[in-house]
């Protein structure tokens, strides 16, 4: 999605989006940073008209603390990209000026435009100050990166948010394709079977849904 401009490009996402409704997924996660994924992901959700059966979040993404009025331009430009007048999640993105932008997206959840608020990291360094945040600040949602190969997230993070009563959503649920790597070549075990398991992408994420708070 970062990188897609021709047509042909979005015939597989198109493709994809469309099956969505038919095998129950709802959520599309993006970014204000992430090139032309919301761009794209509003043009194909308007062309297939489901928006209404979609869950769509995104995130407010800044290069430095910039303050209020930059933040709110990027946000209003999520708005249009999706091509949409509400959107159903939007978290500041790696914590940076989060009370700020936080501030911002509590009005326009006030107002009716955004259902829920949240933050997110993907980053080991960040924990500390997240924990904090998470503490300190009432979310609806957090996001944090998690694997069966990178469980931090999982000892201290991902339980306060089952304590905060905050959602959890996950990011690089694969671990960046590490996960792949480690298995290529390999035979899934037999025993996957015994919890409905019946391939290593299933396997991966099955681990991730396990936990409680997830």
């Amino acid at each position: 999605y970062e990188e897609v401009k021709t047509d042909a490009e979005k015939v597989p996402l198109r493709e994809t989006i469309a099956k969505f409704k038919e095998v129950g997924l709802k959520v599309i996660d993006s970014s204000s940073s992430y090139g032309t994924a919301e761009a794209v992901v509003g043009e194909l959700v308007e062309g297939l008209k489901i928006r209404d059966s979609l869950f769509l979040a995104t995130k407010v993404s800044l290069r430095k603390a910039v303050g209020r009025d930059p933040g709110l331009a990027i946000i209003e430009q999520s708005f249009k990209r999706y091509r949409t007048n509400k959107i159903d999640l939007i978290a500041v993105h790696n914590l940076l000026d989060t009370q700020t932008q936080l501030a911002t997206l509590r009005e326009m959840k006030q107002a009716g435009r955004i259902r829920y608020v949240g933050s997110t990291t993907s980053f080991d360094n960040q924990y500390g100050e997240f924990e904090q945040t998470m503490k300190k600040e009432t979310l609806d949602f957090i996001q944090v990166d998690y694997a069966l190969d990178n469980r931090d997230a999982g000892e201290r993070i991902i339980p306060l948010a089952g304590d905060r009563g905050m959602a959890v959503m996950i990011n690089l649920p694969f671990g960046r394709g590490r996960l792949f790597k480690a298995v290529e070549g390999k035979k899934l075990p037999d025993w996957a079977a015994e919890f409905d398991c019946t391939s290593w992408p299933q396997f991966f994420l099955k681990y991730i849904v396990s936990h409680p708070a997830v």
